[in-house]
C-alpha cells in the first residue's frame, strides 16, 4: 500500500501527464500523455479499506487500454494516409478517434464502465475521475470536428444521465449518472464556444468538490444514511442539501449559471431541438434532487445502526460555509457583479 508522499508523487505525474497532453502538438504525444495519465491514476485507486477497489483498478486499466488501443490505431491510419494515396477515409478515422476519446471520457454510449468503477471508488478519487480524469480527452475531443457522432454523444449522455439517477441509493453511483449528465452539456459548449466549455468544467468542479468533500467528512455512501443519519448541526445539513440543488442546475444557485449561458448560447446557434432535449433531462434530474432533498428534510427517524453524532473542527466546518456562500449565492453575486459593470 502506498503512503501519502507516494500519492503526492503519482498525483504530479497525473497532472504532468495530462498537461503533456494538452500541450502536445501530436496525436502521438497526445497519446502517451494520456497513457502516463492512466499509469499513474491506478495506484491511487488501491485501497485496503475498500474491497472493490482492486476490481474497479481493473475495470478502469481494461476499458481504458482499449481506448488508448482504438486511438493509436487511428493516430497510425491518419499517419498512414499520406502513404496510401488518400485511400483511407480521413472522417471515418476521426470518428474511430472521438468514439475512443469518449470512450476514455466516459461519455454515453461508452459509459457503462463509468458507474460499476465509482462504486468501488473513494470519495477522493471518484472526484478525481469525474473532474481532472475528463480534461485531457475533452480537450482532444476540441480538436475534432465531427458534428453528427458529438451530437449523437451528447443528446444519450443527457438521457441516460439523467435516467439512470432515477432508480439509484448510492451516492457515488447518483454522482456518476450526475457526471455523465453534466458531460453532455459540457460536449454541448465544443459545439458553440470552447471558452463556455471551460467556464461550465470549472464551476462544475467547484460544486462537486464541496459536495464529495461533505461526503468524504460525514462518511455517507448511501441514501438511507442522509434520512436516518443524527447531524449535530442542522447548518450543515441544510448546506449539504443546497449544493446537491447547486449541482442539479436549479435556480437562484451558482450551478444554474453555466446552464443559462449554455442555454443562451445554444438558442443563437439554433439548436432549438437539442436544448429542448437537454432542458427536459435537466428536469428530471431537478426531480430526484429535489425528492432527495424533500425526504431528507421531512422524514425525522433515527435508526441504532446508523446512529452516529458527527462532529467537525472548526476549521472544517467554516471552509465548507464559506465555499458553499459562494455555491449557494453565486448567481446573485455574479448578476450583481454585471449589473454593476
Amino acid at each position: 500500500m502506498f503512503n501519502n508522499s507516494s500519492k503526492i508523487l503519482f498525483i504530479m505525474i497525473m497532472i504532468i501527464g495530462t498537461l503533456i497532453t494538452v500541450t502536445s502538438n501530436s496525436w502521438l504525444g497526445a497519446w502517451m500523455g494520456l497513457e502516463i495519465n492512466l499509469l499513474s491514476f491506478i495506484p491511487l485507486m488501491s485501497d485496503n479499506n475498500n474491497l472493490m477497489s482492486t476490481e474497479a483498478s481493473l475495470k478502469y486499466f481494461l476499458t481504458q487500454a482499449l481506448a488508448s488501443t482504438v486511438l493509436l490505431f487511428s493516430v497510425i491510419l491518419l499517419m498512414l494516409k499520406n502513404n496510401l494515396n488518400n485511400e483511407i477515409n480521413e472522417s471515418f478515422t476521426s470518428m474511430i478517434m472521438m468514439s475512443a476519446l469518449l470512450m476514455k471520457s466516459g461519455a454515453a454510449p461508452f459509459h457503462f464502465w463509468f458507474p460499476n468503477m465509482m462504486e468501488g471508488l473513494t470519495w477522493m478519487n471518484a472526484l478525481l475521475l469525474m473532474t481532472w480524469q475528463k480534461i485531457a480527452p475533452l480537450m482532444l475531443i476540441s480538436y475534432l470536428h465531427i458534428k453528427n457522432l458529438l451530437l449523437i454523444s451528447i443528446v444519450i449522455s443527457v438521457i441516460v444521465g439523467a435516467i439512470g439517477g432515477l432508480n439509484q441509493t448510492s451516492l457515488r453511483k447518483l454522482m456518476a449518472f450526475s457526471s455523465i449528465n453534466h458531460l453532455g452539456w459540457m460536449l454541448s459548449t465544443l459545439l458553440i464556444n470552447k471558452s463556455i466549455w471551460l467556464l461550465y468544467f470549472s464551476l462544475y468542479t467547484f460544486i462537486s468538490f464541496i459536495l464529495i468533500f461533505m461526503f468524504n467528512l460525514s462518511k455517507i455512501f448511501h441514501l438511507n444514511q442522509l434520512f436516518s443519519m443524527y447531524f449535530s448541526s442542522k447548518i450543515f445539513k441544510f448546506t449539504l442539501f443546497m449544493n446537491l440543488l447547486s449541482l442539479g442546475g436549479l435556480p437562484p444557485f451558482l450551478g444554474f449559471f453555466p446552464k443559462w449561458i449554455v442555454i443562451q448560447q445554444l438558442t443563437f446557434c439554433n439548436h432549438y431541438m437539442l436544448l429542448i432535449i437537454m432542458m427536459m433531462s435537466t428536469l428530471i434530474t431537478l426531480f430526484f434532487y429535489l425528492r432527495i432533498c424533500y425526504s431528507a428534510f421531512m422524514l425525522n427517524y433515527y435508526e441504532n445502526n446508523w446512529m452516529n453524532y458527527l462532529q467537525f473542527n472548526n476549521f472544517s466546518m467554516n471552509m465548507l460555509l464559506f465555499l458553499s456562500f459562494f455555491s449557494i449565492f453565486g448567481l446573485i453575486l455574479i448578476s450583481m457583479f454585471f449589473v454593476m459593470l
